[in-house]
């Protein structure tokens, strides 16, 4: 091709390039500057296919090879769609934030444990229905002036201690200045407590510091 004789051309020159030149030289050079600045393997949204091709997963285009796709990511549609994913991002992420308040801070209670507390435990029978149970005996000398036991139940997947096995669930006993203990208990043989509030009888004696747990299964 004659590139001396284009008109407004000086001899030995290239001439004046077109429209289409200057696009070519212009993707040209962004995709040097890219390859020169930008890491593909960080990039999130480059996807390469099977059939060898690139493709840019947020604008959804096909490129033939690197050069391609990274004279892509500096043009104006990537650039836009990339305006607005993040908009979008920080659109999200203030709704999140709002819809969901912050948890109040509980700060954790510490205290010098003296260790564990006796406790003894037997089965029952209650004589009218006939039903299997278990009392809790627990003796607490040593507890807190003007402190009370406290009991709850916990699922064999709240614990951290052992492999859950969803067929125990943990009676969980608290009281300063002693170790908290757990008993593990059948979990799918207990009397729903909702259902018969009696399943479930616990007494505490201030004077003589002991604490009472009864449990009745079905």
């Amino acid at each position: 091709m004659d590139y001396q004789n284009r008109a407004g051309a000086n001899k030995g020159g290239g001439g004046v390039a077109g429209a289409s030149e200057t696009a070519v030289d212009r993707r040209e050079r962004l995709r040097k500057l890219a390859l020169e600045t930008i890491d593909l393997a960080k990039d999130p949204y480059i996807l390469r296919t099977h059939l060898g091709t690139l493709e840019c997963r947020l604008c959804l285009t096909l490129h033939i090879n690197e050069g391609s796709y990274l004279a892509h990511t500096q043009g104006k549609k990537h650039q836009t769609n990339l305006a607005r994913r993040a908009a979008r991002d920080n659109r999200d992420s203030m709704m999140t934030m709002a819809a969901a308040p912050s948890a109040p801070q509980v700060r954790k209670k510490v205290f010098v444990k003296i260790g564990r507390p006796g406790y003894k435990i037997i089965k029952i029978r209650e004589p009218e229905s006939q039903r299997m149970g278990l009392l809790f005996t627990i003796s607490l000398p040593e507890i807190k002036s003007g402190e009370r036991p406290r009991r709850r139940f916990m699922s064999a997947f709240e614990q951290k201690r052992e492999v859950p096995n969803r067929a125990f669930q943990y009676m969980v006993l608290a009281a300063e200045p002693y170790e908290t203990i757990a008993f593990a208990i059948p979990a799918k043989d207990m009397v729903d407590r909702e259902e018969d509030p009696e399943s479930v009888w616990e007494h505490w004696d201030n004077d003589e510091k002991v604490y009472s747990c009864q449990l009745l299964f079905k």
